[in-house]
């Protein structure tokens, strides 16, 4: 199975410290994040990665190579300006992607196993969505995701109530990828996608994942590395 990794985001909460360096090679538990989500990949059943770059865009190529150090074909692909999250599934089927594939976003940690486990519940879907409960839904930034009956109805859901939050993990599955086509913006984002995928009819099973973990602020760095810097 193929992945697409989002590593082109500018990380603008993170600064001053994205100034120097991408969000994706900054660490969590001492490694870093792209490294953890590249292994965790891997170990779902993955066997080639095109990891989408853009914000010091040498860094992240420079930190992944040609994936040998992950047990993964990795091409990279550069997106050449905050275009959203559509656009860079776009641009690695172009580079020769092949659904179905798992998207997932270059800066998130997620419960060990977790993975593994969104592609085997996964399995028989036109396409997937991962939810969670934590982090809760904190809009804009993270949005609750509405899931009736195992199937997500709502991309962005706006009720207040909703413990739900979405994860940046999906899985395409061929009859999906269409919906990237025509989207308003730029930026084009997946939820776009997908809420057009979910309102004619295809089946976009929700997954319950654990919480994750990524870096929003610059004092995040140190909450996240705290356990491990003290070991």
């Amino acid at each position: 199975m193929d992945a697409v990794v989002m590593a082109a985001g500018e990380g603008s909460r993170l600064r001053p410290l994205t100034e120097r360096w991408p969000k994706p090679v900054l660490p969590i538990d001492g490694r870093p994040v792209i490294a953890t989500l590249l292994r965790g990949l891997r170990a779902a059943g993955c066997t080639r990665a095109f990891v989408v770059t853009g914000h010091l865009a040498e860094q992240v190529e420079a930190l992944v190579g040609d994936g040998a150090g992950f047990d993964l074909d990795v091409q990279t692909v550069r997106q050449p300006g905050v275009l959203g999250s559509a656009d860079v599934v776009e641009r690695a089927l172009a580079a020769g992607a092949q659904p179905p594939f798992l998207v997932s976003a270059a800066d998130t940690v997620f419960v060990p196993g977790d993975i593994t486990r969104f592609v085997r519940e996964s399995r028989g879907a036109d396409g997937a969505l991962a939810y969670r409960r934590e982090p809760p839904p904190d809009p804009p930034h993270r949005f609750a995701v509405r899931i009736e009956a195992g199937r997500v109805t709502r991309v962005l859901d706006d009720d207040r109530a909703n413990p739900y939050s979405g994860a940046p993990l999906w899985l395409f599955g061929a009859e999906l990828t269409p919906f990237l086509e025509d989207l308003t913006g730029p930026p084009y984002e997946l939820s776009g996608a997908l809420q057009r995928a979910v309102d004619a009819g295809l089946e976009i099973r929700g997954v319950e994942v654990g919480r994750t973990r990524d870096l929003t602020y610059p004092v995040d760095l140190v909450v996240e590395n705290f356990d491990y810097l003290g070991s």
